[in-house]
């Protein structure tokens, strides 16, 4: 199935009426835009001038047959493929962490070369890490804007949300109601200038309904490792939940005890910042796979 990037929502929320309806297992192709709704086309198009109630635009929701409250919906990037071209911008009030400020709009066009894995800054080129900044389902309560990170995935930002990867997210509401938008060719994590390289394009991907899942989420999933996650109105909430969620999730995959989790995170998980320029915050707890497998033998 397509979903084409016609279909936007702005806030995932069950009462938003699905653009299509899939099996588990089925593989989809959301079409999206990029995260100003492919209004900045030109260098000389800034950001004061878009409607603010039309950033970070999710294609869907999309309908998984099967998916009820409780479960867990898995989601496989499998590629992600991007449009010719990016958009990086710079504006005052776009970010809360620089205490200078920012005192002249900017915008810059990247060409993208999705044969040569680059884009272009500046007349410099500088390899691609594509990944995917909005991802979620329905909001079990009321809904939650697309630009904002909470407990149904949304604006997470993660950069490990990228091509190979694995995103677990809950079900709250019958069908899921799954969207997918705000796609990056590079994007350092914190994002902390306001922005990535903004793209549109189209994220290829297989879901599949997850019954009994045993861990909390969401949570992604690599080759290498696990990440977790958290969201709040401060860096520091955002770092609580990512940790609880760490520890619980070492205890039910390697038998861990409290304590044996919390020391193993302190040895060998790495905690990171996912972004942290919007009002809501979201950070990322990581843990390679081959260190969980030997946790498996504490005494």
């Amino acid at each position: 199935m397509r979903i084409s990037k016609d279909n936007v929502i702005y806030s995932m929320d069950k009462e938003n009426q699905a653009v299509g309806t899939i099996r588990s297992g089925d593989q989809v192709i959301f079409e999206t835009k990029d995260c100003f709704s492919d209004t900045i086309k030109t260098e000389s198009d800034v950001i004061s001038e878009i409607d603010f109630n039309k950033v970070n635009p999710a294609t869907g929701p999309l309908y998984i047959e099967g998916a009820q409250p409780g479960d867990v919906l898995k989601v496989t990037i499998n590629a992600i493929k991007l449009n010719n071209h990016g958009v990086v911008v710079s504006a005052p009030g776009l970010n809360k962490l620089f205490t200078k400020g920012i005192e002249k709009e900017q915008t810059v066009i990247c060409p993208i070369h999705e044969d040569k894995g680059t884009f272009e800054f500046q007349g410099v080129e500088f390899p691609l890490n594509k990944m995917i900044g909005v991802i979620g389902t329905a909001n079990a309560d009321e809904g939650i804007t697309t630009g904002t990170p909470g407990p149904h995935g949304g604006n997470m930002d993660n950069t490990m949300i990228a091509e190979g990867s694995v995103v677990y997210l809950p079900v709250y509401t019958e069908g899921a109601l799954l969207a997918i938008g705000d796609m990056h060719a590079s994007m350092g994590d914190g994002e902390v200038w306001g922005c990535g390289v903004e793209a549109g394009g189209e994220a290829h991907v297989t879901v599949e309904v997850m019954k009994d899942y045993p861990h909390s989420v969401p949570l992604v999933e690599t080759d290498e490792a696990f990440y977790t996650y958290g969201y709040g109105k401060t860096t520091d909430e955002a770092i609580v939940i990512a940790n609880d969620h760490m520890v619980e999730f070492l205890m039910k995959e390697a038998g861990l005890t409290f304590n044996q989790a919390g020391m193993l995170m302190t040895i060998k998980a790495d905690l990171t910042a996912c972004q942290t320029v919007n009002p809501d915050a979201s950070m990322r707890v990581g843990i390679l796979k081959e260190f969980v497998e030997l946790a498996k033998n504490f005494k």
